[in-house]
């Protein structure tokens, strides 16, 4: 009986894939992982990084890729147009696989060959072309041109055979003529604290979450700065925060944390997130008590009994009531 595999596209599979189309380029202009390279074609202008195309709704646009092989042996390549994504992990620059649905510049790319066997030490050039639909929305399309090795390499985990495919694409950023509507929102701000039982017995701390969403139809370069503020608005902390994507996508939308090493034990205040980029500023923001363990125990341990003791009291005195009347009767 044929052993089920898991199909994963990346340098070594999915994770891979995200890391080698979505790493910075190297000097050659091209995504690699060692073995073959994938980079678009030389223009009159000199090398490109990645392809930087302009389109209207309902043309068509044609440009060429190019499929290195760095290895002693011929390889054999699947070419596919892909949409990028942040990912979760990290808001990293990612792209769908093969099998997945395309709906963006991954649906619209068609290279002339979906196949191309490449040489030893050589490389061959595809040309493909990019056909944006009549209805397309205005605004930055992400994409990837992308080379999939047709070999599937035969691995084990546990019980389950594994067959992990590797991929390399060029990175294709699409911009589709028509109104751009730059927009950034901050939302789903918490905190959670972690503080010791007893006062001063350790450092406290907290972790801010929070998700950081484009909606808009342009790339963005986010910034974000993280306050907290205390009783009377104290300032206990000001950073700008550098665990960010380098790129947010359009209509894309990352959970992101930030832990917060020395948070008061006790305070009142407020956590206000901002995050910036070209035009546009927004804020999310998270009210918090600090109220160390051990003391806010014997409050509500006080508390509660004193309501105890006034509900008793209550009801002896409404006991003695109706006695002390028929006394006067």
């Amino acid at each position: 009986m044929r052993k089920p595999y898991v199909l994963l596209l990346s340098v070594l599979g999915l994770l891979g894939a995200a890391l080698v189309l979505l790493g910075p380029a190297p000097a050659a202009s091209a995504a690699e992982n060692g073995e073959w390279a994938v980079y678009p074609a030389a223009s009159r202008l000199g090398s490109r990084p990645y392809f930087y195309l302009s389109a209207d709704p309902g043309t068509t646009i044609t440009d060429r890729v190019t499929v290195a092989n760095k290895t002693a042996a011929p390889l054999t390549f699947l070419l596919y147009g892909a949409d990028a994504y942040n990912t979760d992990r990290d808001g990293g620059f990612a792209v769908r696989t093969r099998q997945e649905k395309q709906t963006g510049a991954g649906a619209w790319i068609r290279p002339e060959r979906d196949k191309v066997t490449v040489p030893p030490r050589s490389a061959v050039t595809v040309p493909y072309t990019l056909t944006v639909p009549a209805d397309a929305d205005p605004g930055d399309h992400p994409g990837a041109v992308v080379a999939l090795d047709e070999r599937v390499a035969r691995g084990a985990a546990g019980s389950v055979a594994l067959g992990v495919q590797r991929a390399v694409g060029a990175r294709v950023y699409l911009r589709v003529g028509g109104p751009t509507v730059p927009a950034l929102a901050v939302e789903d701000v918490t905190l959670d604290q972690d503080r010791p039982l007893v006062p001063g017995t350790r450092t406290s701390s907290a972790v801010v979450s929070y998700t950081l969403h484009n909606r808009g139809n342009v790339t963005l370069n986010p910034k974000v700065a993280l306050k907290a503020q205390g009783l009377f608005g104290r300032t206990l902390l000001a950073r700008d925060l550098d665990r960010l994507p380098a790129e947010l996508l359009p209509r894309q939308k990352i959970r992101l944390t930030e832990r917060w090493t020395g948070s008061p034990q006790l305070d009142w205040g407020e956590v206000t997130l901002t995050a910036s980029a070209k035009d546009v500023r927004e804020s999310g923001q998270v009210s918090f008590l600090a109220l160390p363990w051990l003391p806010a125990a014997v409050l509500v341990t006080g508390g509660i009994a004193g309501l105890v003791g006034v509900r008793t009291r209550r009801r002896r005195e409404a006991a003695r009531a109706p006695a002390e009347g028929g006394q006067r009767a």
